[in-house]
């Protein structure tokens, strides 16, 4: 198996239970939620599913240093209503794609249904959230090859046709029902819900060595695991530490709780006026003084396409932090901030690789660029490698959740 020492076994077993706790964004930070408590981390949530936390630097502090990573990953949203009957045999369900999904990757697993039910409390009037989990209860089957002989020919799956679970046998039985009864409640209690499909794979750890972990759900919940492991147990000395994690990255974080909202900006300041009050140390000027760092996992080389990575800047599975490059400004790294990370991680002892798409390949935002919309900072985007990403399951490498977790707790110092 992959040597290792005590620790770093430890945030391996823990960060598998960290995958399998965290089914959807609004899982991924009650998860997160339950570790800073423990450390008694002060914390700010939006919507169940975005969470911002900071820890006091010992001096006064010159500004701030941000990770921002992403709660939420490409899955199937429940409808409302979402029943559909079959000949009077089955129930399938009316599911739509969230975020960029490799659909085929969905197929013949066992899928279970998670996300958040609302109910109103009968003496305060006031609307409460409820997580749930309902384990593997539903499964995309796929057709026969013997029905479908291009299958194997580059199929083309309509979401709509092609995409639909199987949930029941019971014409009668409805998400609904399955969902007060683990709850305990009454179906009339059910005033709202947000109900997610998700792949309920197990993690596992591959390879000949167990160097990989294969997964669901790593981008980005690595990023989001590994970035707050280096924030606990970090102690700041000159700068606020903070930690954000946000949903709906993968639909372009156009909402409350996402990247592209005034979350981060509303905390920061509220956390520099609290702590400095009348200073001669502007909240403007103390952002000119900070760093972001946005880690979002990146495209390690392929082993059976090496052609579809950049000639000279391809990271490798369990090489080391990755920091991304784009032209046309897509990433946030530029000559400063590229030289910012390449010293953090000399001072982390971390290896570092970089990571550009192909000049005729186009490459997606991420969360550094939104921030900085809203925020004048410096701010690089780094990433782990991994294979197949968007897909049901995905692969990466163990000893990169500890390269990463030594740079934010260098970065955080």
């Amino acid at each position: 198996q992959y040597h290792c020492s005590i620790r770093m076994e430890k945030y391996r077993s823990e960060f598998m239970k960290f995958i399998k706790q965290s089914p959807t964004a609004f899982h991924a930070v009650d998860s997160v939620k339950s570790i800073l408590e423990e450390n008694e981390i002060t914390y700010f949530t939006r919507n169940d599913s975005s969470l911002i936390a900071v820890k006091m630097s010992k001096n006064q502090p010159k500004g701030f240093r941000i990770m921002a990573s992403h709660s939420d990953s490409p899955c199937f949203k429940l409808k409302t209503k979402p029943e559909i009957k079959v000949e009077e045999a089955y129930v399938k369900l009316n599911v739509e794609k969230y975020g960029g999904m490799i659909l085929s990757s969905w197929l013949d697993r066992p899928l279970g249904i998670a996300g958040r039910v609302i109910t109103k409390n009968p003496e305060t009037g006031e609307f409460v959230s409820h997580l749930l989990n309902l384990n593997p209860c539903a499964v995309i089957p796929n057709v026969s090859i013997h029905f479908n002989r291009d299958i194997n020919k580059g199929f083309e799956y309509n979401p709509q046709v092609d995409m639909l679970p199987l949930f029941s046998g019971n014409k009668e039985k409805t998400v609904r029902e399955m969902v007060a009864d683990s709850l305990g409640i009454s179906q009339e209690d059910i005033l709202g819900e947000d109900l997610y499909l998700y792949a309920a794979q197990e993690p596992v750890t591959i390879g000949a060595e167990g160097e990989f972990i294969l997964a669901p759900r790593l981008d980005d919940l690595q990023c989001a695991y590994s970035t707050l492991m280096g924030f606990v147990e970090s102690k700041p000395q000159d700068f606020i530490a903070v930690y954000c994690l946000f949903d709906n990255e993968e639909v372009g974080s156009r909402t409350r709780q996402g990247a592209d909202s005034d979350f981060a900006w509303r905390v920061l300041e509220q956390v520099w006026q609290e702590t400095m009050g009348e200073t001669e140390v502007s909240f403007e000027n103390a952002l000119q003084n900070s760093f972001l760092l946005s880690a979002d996992n990146a495209h390690a080389l392929h082993p059976n396409h090496p052609e579809k990575s950049d000639v000279t800047n391809k990271p490798y599975l369990n090489g080391g932090v990755v920091l991304k490059f784009n032209g046309n400004a897509h990433y946030t790294t530029d000559g400063y901030s590229q030289a910012f990370v390449m010293d953090l991680c000399k001072k982390a002892e971390v290896p570092m690789q970089t990571f550009a798409n192909r000049s005729d390949i186009a490459g997606g935002y991420t969360l550094g660029n939104i921030m900085m919309s809203h925020m004048s900072i410096p701010a690089a985007d780094i990433g782990l490698g991994q294979l197949a990403m968007h897909s049901a399951v995905e692969t990466a490498g163990i000893k990169d959740l500890e390269h990463m977790i030594r740079l934010a707790k260098t970065f955080y110092m």
